[in-house]
Formats: C-alpha cells, sequence, structure tokens
C-alpha cells in the first residue's frame, strides 16, 4: 500500500474511533465522572480530552501549516464539555483533506518544527506522522480504561472494525 493511502486509512480512523469514543461512550457520563480524577495521566477524562485537542492542534500545525505551535500539554482549550468535544470533532476531521492535498513524495522528506523548549527538531515526516495518530490511540486507550473502571462499557475501537465496517459497505 502506498503512504498516502496508508495514512488516508489512518486519518480516518482517527476521526472515526474519536467520533465513535466522543459520542458513543463519553456521552452519557456524568458531569462528576467527567471531571473526576480517573487516574488518567493528565487526571480526568475532561483534561485528557483537552489534552487529545492540544496536541491534535500542535501536530496538524506543524504538519499542515508549518508552524510550532508552543502550548503545555495540560493546556484546557475549553472548560465546557460541549465545546471540547466540538472542537476536538472538528479537529480530527481536518486531516484526511490536508492529506488528499499532499504529493506522495511528501511523505519521503522530514518535519521541521520547533519544541515547547525552544529546541528545533527535524525527524521522517512519516513516521512522525503516523506518531501524531497513535498518540491519540495511546489516550483513547486511557479513555477506555477509565469507562471500564467506572463500570460503563468501553468502546471497539480497533482499526479493524472500520477496516470492516468498509468492506461490507
Amino acid at each position: 500500500m502506498q503512504l498516502q493511502k496508508y495514512f488516508a486509512s489512518l486519518a480516518r480512523y482517527h476521526a472515526w474511533a474519536t467520533a465513535r469514543l466522543l459520542e458513543s461512550n463519553l456521552a452519557p457520563i456524568s458531569d462528576d465522572e467527567w471531571h473526576r480524577h480517573s487516574g488518567l495521566y493528565f487526571g480526568s477524562v475532561h483534561r485528557t480530552v483537552n489534552h487529545l485537542l492540544v496536541t491534535d492542534n500542535i501536530w496538524y500545525a506543524r504538519f499542515a501549516e508549518n508552524h510550532s505551535l508552543r502550548l503545555p500539554l495540560d493546556t484546557e482549550l475549553h472548560a465546557d464539555r460541549a465545546s471540547v468535544i466540538a472542537a476536538l470533532s472538528a479537529a480530527v476531521g481536518r486531516w484526511t483533506p490536508w492529506l488528499a492535498t499532499l504529493d506522495a513524495s511528501r511523505f519521503e522528506g522530514e518535519l521541521v518544527y520547533t519544541r515547547n523548549n525552544g529546541e528545533t527538531v527535524h525527524i521522517p515526516f512519516a513516521p512522525a506522522l503516523g506518531h501524531a495518530f497513535n498518540h491519540a490511540t495511546h489516550h483513547r486507550g486511557q479513555l477506555s480504561a477509565a469507562l471500564t473502571a467506572m463500570g460503563r462499557p468501553g468502546p471497539e475501537l480497533d482499526w479493524v472494525y472500520l477496516l470492516q465496517q468498509k468492506t461490507r459497505a
């Protein structure tokens, strides 16, 4: 599979898994469960969803806008649930259209950006893009574990479920 097609599929998965988690599994939890410290790296579901938004914005700016956002990773971009969910839903949806604009040769290049500490980083483009999507998968997994600890069902978020849906359609 060509890298451009692979990453297009991964971007679709990123949007699908995020929507599934937000709409089906996190929507019904109480405000107390949303804000309660749940043993997650960023504490609560609320803080973790904000972190997903922060990092999606950071990586998208690096890749698509050639701009290095310098935000602390625990920044609370939205204090209320509806706003952070809407913002994250919009953020994950912008990857697929952007990827469609890239020339296949771009995946062989490098990504250059500035970290929060001011350090300039040069890394291979394709693995860095993989990291941006994989990082979100990591935190969606944490949120799934938090739901299970709350006695709620965790979502089926494996990429293979999206792939199976596409073959059935």
